[in-house]
């Protein structure tokens, strides 16, 4: 594989084809078996991340919250299940969506919708409002491994994160293929607050690595890093 504008090797994880194949099998396995397919980075990271928001967010059950390439929806099932009952689930796969949508209704769960949305389209991040917390659990990762303008996209994805944060909102980033000192410096115009420790190891990308970091925006635009390769 050759290595794309972020310093990471191209990979079909980063195509939108690759994973609108991927959730046509999901739908149809959960259709079928009512299997709700792959918890990216596993139960245990999912587990750590949530208990973590529950004792240390200070979020209220009833603000808002969304979940960037939601896939499954299992973050937000997780999220409903303790009483939050204002999450937003947006993926720019619809098939992603079909299988949120009927995993939800199979758990009776309110509180949560899901949309369509290419979170690199400003037109499409415009419409979604604000959050107080925004998780990402390798949708960031997936984006870095596109073959076609990867730090373009990646420059995209980090200014609308920011678009879609309240003041004080949370951040909550989750990836095995970049470091906490490297998300530290592409997201360095967010504060970053705590690291979420995860003793597990995870594959993503042809990487291999552990990484869970939780950021709080202070938004700083003069302070918003230059486009151009991470240098850590």
């Amino acid at each position: 594989m050759e290595e794309n504008d972020a310093g990471l090797n191209e990979s079909e994880l980063g195509t939108k084809e690759y994973w609108v194949e991927h959730y046509k099998t999901e739908v149809e396995n959960f259709k079928e078996y009512g299997d709700v397919g792959e918890i990216w980075f596993g139960n245990s990271t999912l587990r750590d991340v949530i208990k973590w928001f529950q004792s240390n967010s200070k979020v209220n059950h009833d603000e808002p919250i969304i979940d960037l390439g939601c896939g499954n929806g299992m973050t937000l099932i997780n999220l409903a299940k303790l009483g939050y009952t204002n999450l937003t689930g947006v993926d720019y796969s619809q098939e992603a969506i079909d299988l949120a949508s009927s995993i939800m209704d199979g758990h009776q769960l309110s509180g949560i919708k899901y949309q369509v949305a290419d979170l690199i389209s400003d037109n499409d991040v415009t419409t979604l409002g604000v959050f107080k917390a925004v998780f990402d659990k390798g949708t960031y990762d997936a984006i870095s491994l596109s073959p076609n303008d990867a730090l373009t996209k990646r420059d995209a994805y980090r200014n609308n994160v920011c678009k879609l944060l309240m003041e004080s909102g949370l951040f909550v980033i989750t990836s095995c293929n970049w470091t906490e000192n490297e998300l530290k410096h592409f997201f360095s115009n967010l504060s970053f607050v705590a690291t979420i420790p995860s003793s597990k190891q995870f594959e993503f990308g042809g990487k291999v690595g552990s990484t869970t970091s939780t950021l709080v925006p202070s938004i700083d635009w003069s302070h918003t890093p230059a486009s151009d390769p991470l240098q850590v």
